[in-house]
């Protein structure tokens, strides 16, 4: 569930269902345990507020304090929460004797625990999550009680409550990793806006519920850009740094890496080249940022991503990938306040940029657009050739696509032209059935429309 706060509107939800369907599942349980992680800004904390708003819950939000003002900051709050003033009056140096208390307030009634931001209380002591798994085995898990840990710094979230290696390890009943909200929810958003005017704010925020409500939504993606993004006041200009800093030490060497595939330097080699750096020395940065769910690796899809060196490197966030192609490299101008030569290059460069956002939603709209079910969907490649989609389905089906984010419309000639391609990949080829799909932004000619009513394999679709 996403607070959808809309200057002087009223509060709406968007998306989230089925994250809350996990929870209210886990409700129903005697004892549950949920793990529910994400990068920041995604809205873990909105779907946790939502969620307890007619249940009998106890929120502790952690930060970066001493252990002791956490332990303060915790009694406190149950102090307030059950009335208890006299708790207030009583010094309490230990964890133990904090969840011994909890419990002699909580009747048989099903009762939450959740604490927030739990990856910090793993940081200021390293031991915390073998003392809260010795709580919970000891004092909690055979209560009526539903934990839920949260935490944004996925990498240490993981490995403090759902790595093997961690104390914790074995104790929980669900996980959700949460992830930005998809591209068909933003017209709930952007009232009264067109197809193409949400593809481009979706390519600039990337379905993160933060970032999606700090623009002026009733402004275009290039009025955001100029006059949001490029503002050095407004927390968007310097959001990775932030996003960053406390997942990563060497934060100009994740930046170099970011920027470097962001402006097209896609493969192991060609970042080694560009940063002149060995790429063995670069792996280990790489691996931490797709653990970071920053990166992502990207194979031709007939290729076993396990087994093949056709691998490429693409960046998952879209206001990452525009921040890092054009932020960060002209930072030297928006800091002068120099905007006239970024604003024209955005201007001279924006549908090229969007046109990559543009096949990448066409991909994810692909199950939607087809009636066979297919079991994988991605790019293919070689030395000369690319095909912007292709999808292997049951039966030796397979469907090939291209996108054009044009102002003219698709012609015979660009289907004449995929399915040239189409013979170039290696898949069933003696016994499979293929299948076009073409994606337009402007249309398509009236012979192609003429030709779609005679071949049912051809599929034509506008936008997305």
């Amino acid at each position: 569930i996403l607070y959808n706060l809309l200057r002087g509107d009223t509060m709406n939800f968007i998306d989230r269902e089925k994250e809350l369907e996990t929870l209210n599942k886990e409700y129903k349980k005697e004892n549950s345990f949920v793990v529910l992680y994400g990068r920041r800004r995604v809205g873990k904390t909105t779907l946790i507020k939502e969620f307890i708003k007619d249940k009998k819950a106890f929120y502790f939000f952690a930060d970066k304090q001493n252990e002791n003002l956490q332990i303060e900051r915790f009694k406190n709050q149950i102090s307030e929460q059950f009335k208890d003033e006299f708790l207030k009056k009583i010094e309490i140096k230990d964890w133990d004797t904090l969840f011994d208390y909890l419990l002699t307030k909580i009747s048989n009634e099903k009762f939450i625990f959740i604490i927030d931001e739990f990856q910090y209380l793993c940081m200021i002591n390293k031991d915390f999550s073998s003392i809260f798994q010795r709580i919970y085995d000891e004092k909690l898990k055979d209560k009526n009680i539903m934990i839920i840990l949260c935490g944004s710094l996925i990498s240490m979230m993981y490995s403090e409550t759902l790595a093997y290696e961690s104390p914790l390890y074995g104790r929980r009943t669900a996980q959700i990793k949460l992830q930005a909200i998809k591209f068909k929810y933003y017209n709930e958003f952007f009232k009264n806006k067109s197809i193409q005017d949400l593809i481009e704010l979706y390519s600039i925020t990337g379905g993160v519920p933060k970032y999606i409500l700090s623009l002026d939504r009733d402004k275009s993606a290039l009025y955001n850009i100029e006059n949001n993004i490029f503002d050095k006041n407004n927390y968007l200009y310097s959001e990775p740094k932030f996003l960053l800093q406390e997942e990563v030490n060497d934060l100009s060497r994740y930046f170099s890496i970011l920027n470097a595939i962001s402006i097209g330097h896609t493969k192991m080699s060609a970042i080694s080249s560009y940063l002149q750096i060995n790429a063995g020395g670069l792996s280990p940065y790489i691996s931490k940022l797709i653990d970071l769910d920053i990166l992502e690796k990207e194979v031709p899809i007939t290729e076993d991503i396990e087994n093949t060196k056709k691998v490429l490197y693409k960046i998952k966030d879209n206001y990452l990938k525009f921040w890092f192609s054009y932020v960060y490299p002209y930072q030297s101008y928006l800091e002068i306040e120099n905007l006239t030569y970024v604003k024209n290059k955005i201007e001279n460069e924006f549908d090229l940029y969007v046109s990559k956002i543009y096949e990448d939603l066409a991909r994810e709209s692909i199950w939607e657009n087809i009636t066979f079910p297919l079991f994988k969907v991605g790019r293919w490649w070689d030395k000369n050739t690319e095909i912007d989609i292709v999808g292997l389905g049951e039966d030796n089906k397979i469907i090939f696509g291209e996108c054009k984010y044009s102002k003219k419309s698709i012609g015979l000639n660009i289907l004449k032209e995929l399915k040239d391609k189409s013979k170039k990949v290696i898949w069933n080829n003696d016994k499979r059935k293929e299948y076009y799909i073409l994606f337009s932004k402007s249309g398509f000619s009236k012979d192609l429309i003429e030709l779609t009513k005679k071949e049912s394999n051809i599929i034509l679709k506008e936008m997305v």
